[in-house]
């Protein structure tokens, strides 16, 4: 099933591997995703194949500094010939949502998405509805465009499970994309699953067994972002302001089994963990000055943890 899905896919959208992989895993694990990558590398091509594959809607909303929260998550609006307020939903309510150019709206827009991604659940006016499941929001940061754009704060961060940055093609990949752009078009994607077989899949991983050993270590991984001294990691304390939350902890753990999943285990194994720990944990590391002087980034924070700490 995972075969046939990342084939369909794939005939849109060239190389790209971990982006394809990130968001089977988040899908697979109630999660959501921030990408981090320049414009035009099949972010949103990708989003759109992968609603097609599962039979999900799909709608985009591209972020601006003069974004309201209404936009997003609808409006009540007056019937002049029942004299009566109606609610409107707004393009929130739907299966994946992409969030283009998330960094670019204010704080008041951030905080109406925060409550749909965390609750799965929105309010307009005095009334809350709940999403559709499944929902995930695939939000892409552009680091490239700094003027009008706002940082997102620690607590909008922490709502994303993973965080990936995504890279240029190679040469012979971006050879490829040409020939098809050129020559033959994209193909048909093709539905493989519906809501109730992705449910079903998503049990599946909920299966996928790990050792308590292995709950050990990803918590020594965790911990280690926090109190480093404790693990003989003096060397990076200087440069952590704020660890991994008790959140990164259950994404990790999550992420790692729906990667042995994807992988056809049947179990999950330190190698399933240092994949997933990269993407989890990199924008859950806070880091301060001394950092940016010594240019030290937080993927080199984990790699060094992951060095040190020994796997079971």
């Amino acid at each position: 099933m995972i075969t046939e899905i990342k084939k369909e896919i794939k005939k849109v959208v060239v190389g790209q591997d971990e982006l394809i992989d990130s968001m089977l895993i988040a899908i697979l694990s109630n999660g959501h995703i921030l990408l981090e990558g320049v414009p035009g590398i099949a972010k949103t091509t990708a989003v759109n194949s992968m609603a097609q594959c599962f039979g999900l809607d799909f709608k985009r909303i591209q972020f601006t500094p003069d974004l309201l929260p209404s936009d997003i998550t609808g409006n009540e609006i007056l019937d002049l010939k029942e004299n009566i307020f109606k609610i409107k939903h707004g393009p929130i309510f739907t299966n994946l949502l992409l969030a283009d150019e998330i960094n670019r709206a204010g704080a008041k827009v951030q905080s109406a998405l925060l409550e749909a991604m965390a609750e799965k659940q929105v309010t307009i006016g005095e009334d809350t509805f709940k999403l559709d499941t499944p929902f995930m929001v695939l939000a892409t940061s552009n680091p490239l465009d700094q003027e009008g754009t706002y940082n997102l704060p620690e607590a909008s961060l922490d709502r994303f499970m993973l965080k990936v940055n995504v890279n240029y093609n190679s040469f012979d990949e971006e050879f490829e994309i040409i020939q098809r752009v050129a020559k033959k078009g994209f193909e048909t994607i093709n539905a493989v699953l519906n809501k109730q077989e992705l449910e079903s899949l998503k049990q599946k991983v909920k299966d996928i067994h790990i050792d308590d050993e292995l709950t050990k270590y990803i918590l020594k991984i965790v911990f280690a972002t926090r109190e480093p001294e404790n693990y003989e990691l003096e060397e990076i304390k200087k440069y952590i302001d704020f660890g991994v939350s008790p959140r990164g902890s259950i994404d990790l753990y999550k992420a790692c089994k729906a990667s042995a999943f994807l992988n056809g285990k049947e179990f999950v194994t330190p190698s399933d963990i240092a994949k997933t720990a990269y993407s989890v944990l990199r924008h859950r590391i806070i880091l301060n000055y001394n950092a940016t002087i010594d240019e030290i980034s937080a993927d080199d924070i984990i790699k060094k943890i992951l060095e040190i700490i020994p796997a079971p």
